[in-house]
């Protein structure tokens, strides 16, 4: 049988067994596992299949992912997210569409602990979009800023899907960190100009509400410096050279506690929460990455990257045409996958592609991860619009996926720019030196 064939199958597979819902990590290791049997042998297959597993679970650098979880959940359960959007709509809640550009910045915010899209949209819009619909926002306009600004859970550091990219890809932890920074807030930005544009053509889609005087403002500011303290020293330090990833995921679990303690909010309960939902999460997500990995195997043994970065080359395509091809199959792919099975997916066969092409891993990461982002939104899938709708039954999903549209634009115009741009995410590793 052509090992190239038996590569297209399994893909197709996979697919297959995505579609009727079978969890991301069985499915990628029974393909994997199963197209190993076939092109080696069966006993090869389990070895690897053990061999991988024991090494994925006794990984040093893998310990990072559990520790950010944990800073995250404690960081929650610390009140940061109220925070940070109490403080944003202190700011600019006065202006039009105030409270929506306060939502970004509270996403902003939040991302930089959660390092998820869906916890980010879920616990911002909690806070948020009661406060918006009290405003008189338009629901649409208000659900699709959330769901757009939820997205930025998963490129702004500490990113779990940085971290996983990282693990699977063999990339620097840091250099992805470092990378994504100048692109998350870029994305935040482009964002608020979406809707500062919108509601001066349109003012009624968000009204400005009143003026909050400086005396309240500079004490709400008071109560997230403790956060964002935290943020600048453990991704700071990450960047600057004085941890290592497991290190500073360490470091930041301890600050997290102490300022936790400090705020007087602890107690053994939510930390016993905090410790359940961290292991549940690092468990699905082992199994995820174990499962790739068995994947990527299959596929580098199928030698169908190398037919496909051959076909790249004779069609003497530039490298920034393959690479709006591989984004528009990205985003193809997003309609239906969710993001995280989307990169186990597409990493093995498009990164050594876009290796051959001359682009750098890293680069290549936050591409990635911020075209898979993108799939967060877009319908028919769009998983950060259906945690709104669940939140908010009342508003149709039609409404919500209309809403998103000026958000898709600024979304597309920022992917270009990021394509367009490489410098706009390799500057900050190279400065420095993360």
């Amino acid at each position: 049988m052509i090992p190239e064939l038996i590569g297209l199958a399994g893909i197709a597979l996979l697919l297959v067994l995505l579609t009727f819902g079978v969890p991301i990590g069985v499915s990628l290791a029974l393909v994997g596992i199963g197209g190993l049997a076939l092109l080696i042998s069966p006993e090869a297959a389990l070895i690897k299949s053990g061999v991988v597993s024991f090494e994925t679970i006794s990984k040093y650098e893998l310990g990072v992912l559990p520790l950010f979880l944990l800073m995250a959940h404690i960081c929650f359960a610390a009140g940061a997210s109220r925070d940070f959007f109490d403080v944003a709509a202190k700011f600019v809640g006065h202006r039009r569409g105030g409270l929506a550009l306060a939502s970004i910045g509270g996403c902003a915010g939040f991302g930089a602990i959660s390092g998820s899209s869906l916890a980010t949209v879920a616990t911002i819009s909690s806070v948020a979009l009661p406060e918006m619909r009290k405003a008189g926002y338009h629901p649409g306009f208000a659900a699709g800023a959330l769901a757009a600004g939820g997205t930025l859970g998963s490129l702004i550091p500490p990113s779990g899907a940085l971290i996983v990219f990282g693990i699977i890809a063999e990339q620097s932890i840091g250099k992805l960190f470092a990378a994504a920074i100048i692109p998350g807030l870029s994305q935040a930005l482009f964002y608020m100009i979406a809707i500062a544009i919108l509601c001066a053509v349109k003012p009624a889609l968000g009204p400005s509400a009143q003026r909050v005087p400086w005396r309240d403002r500079l004490p709400a500011l008071r109560k997230i410096i403790d956060i964002l303290l935290l943020i600048v020293f453990v991704i700071g330090g990450l960047m600057v050279g004085w941890f290592t990833p497991t290190e500073a995921a360490s470091v930041g679990v301890v600050a997290a506690l102490l300022l936790w303690t400090l705020r007087g909010g602890f107690n053994r309960a939510a930390f016993g929460e905090a410790l359940r939902a961290t292991l549940r999460t690092t468990g699905m997500i082992y199994v995820v990455i174990i499962g790739a990995i068995l994947f990527a195997t299959f596929i580098s043994v199928t030698g169908i990257t190398d037919v496909l970065s051959g076909a790249v080359t004779d069609f003497h395509a530039s490298p920034i045409v393959a690479i709006i091809v591989m984004a528009l199959v990205l985003l193809l792919l997003g309609s239906f996958l969710d993001g995280l099975a989307l990169m186990l997916l597409t990493t093995p066969i498009f990164l050594p592609i876009a290796v051959d092409l001359g682009f750098s891993p890293i680069w290549f990461g936050i591409f990635l991860v911020r075209t898979m982002e993108i799939g967060f939104v877009h319908p028919p899938l769009g998983l950060n619009v259906y945690v709104i709708q669940a939140m908010a039954k009342d508003i149709p999903l039609g409404t919500i996926f209309r809403g998103i549209i000026p958000f898709l634009v600024a979304d597309f115009l920022h992917l270009g720019l990021i394509i367009a741009v490489p410098a706009l995410t390799l500057w900050l590793p190279q400065v420095t030196g993360a």
